[in-house]
Formats: structure tokens, C-alpha cells, sequence
């Protein structure tokens, strides 16, 4: 009889499977790592080349009147066409109604716009919105109030991919 005789309680199937599903949840985890777009599984991280830098909450002459003047810059290193992006805006996680289909000041004024009262600043005249620029944005009073989450976002018009998203607490 030799040394070397086979086992048949031997537990090498059951190492062999646990080993196979080891290999297949890793392989599925990198996968859904180097792949953050798959809807429902990863939320990558979007970038945030355009940031709020101010939210204003008085009037030109300093009283708390509600004002909601946004003012926003472009810090990243692209430039944008302007007339190809629109944004969204968010306060405490609801989309507001407020409606802004283009960021190019001239073919905004020809867009309904509710909610908002007028745009302007460097970074909506001309064709781009170049780095350095800013853009304001004159919500109707009472829009934002101190406290309150306020979230922007900007997307590209061509393919509806979303450009820049920013947070603050106004």
C-alpha cells in the first residue's frame, strides 16, 4: 500500500469553492472601483471646478433682507462654454424651481427663468467661462436663508454629464 493514498474525506472541494468566491468578490470589488460610473453601486466623486464663494444674505446697504445672491468662480483649468452648460441648484437636498438653461448672460435673458432675477459677471459674457471668472446669480429674496444647505450644480448641455458639484452652508 502506498504512503501517498487518497483521502475521501479530504475537504478539497469545499477549500477550492471558498477560494473561487474569495477570488470572484475581490475581482467584482475592483471592478466597481475602476469602473465608478455602473449606476446604483458606486457614487463617485464629482469635482467641483466651479465653487460657490459667497451667498449673500443683506441688502446692498447691510440689512438682513433675505438678499439670496449667489456668487460663484471657476477654479479649476478649463474653460467652459457657457452657452453649453446649464446648472441646477439645491437647498437642503430639494431642487429648487429656479430654472437656469444656460450660463451665457446673453441667451439667458431669451430663457424663463423663474425664481431668479438677473445673472451677471465675467464668467457669463463672451463664449467661455474661463478660469478665474465669476458668475452671479440673484435668486428671488427669501431663496436662501443662514443655515440652509445650498447645492450647485453644473452640467454639460451636449451630453448631460455632470460638470461641477459644490456644497455650502449659507
Amino acid at each position: 500500500m502506498s504512503p501517498y493514498t487518497r483521502n475521501s474525506t479530504a475537504s478539497a472541494h469545499a477549500l477550492g469553492s471558498i477560494l473561487i468566491l474569495v477570488i470572484v468578490f475581490v475581482v467584482a470589488a475592483l471592478v466597481f472601483l475602476l469602473f465608478p460610473g455602473i449606476p446604483g453601486f458606486y457614487d463617485g466623486s464629482v469635482p467641483s471646478p466651479i465653487k460657490i464663494t459667497k451667498i449673500r444674505h443683506v441688502n446692498e446697504n447691510g440689512a438682513l433682507k433675505y438678499d439670496s445672491y449667489m456668487v460663484l468662480k471657476n477654479t479649476g483649468t478649463t474653460g467652459y462654454s457657457n452657452a453649453n452648460i446649464y446648472a441646477q441648484t439645491y437647498r437642503n437636498g430639494d431642487l429648487l424651481p429656479s430654472s437656469i438653461k444656460t450660463m451665457n448672460g446673453h441667451n439667458y435673458i431669451s430663457t424663463h427663468h423663474y425664481h431668479i432675477q438677473n445673472m451677471g459677471g465675467q464668467g457669463s459674457c463672451g463664449a467661455t467661462w474661463d478660469p478665474g471668472e465669476m458668475v452671479s446669480i440673484d435668486y428671488a429674496d427669501r431663496t436662501f436663508h443662514p443655515g440652509d444647505v445650498v447645492t450647485f450644480e453644473v452640467y454639460d448641455a451636449v451630453t448631460g454629464q455632470i460638470i461641477s458639484r459644490h456644497t455650502v452652508t449659507a
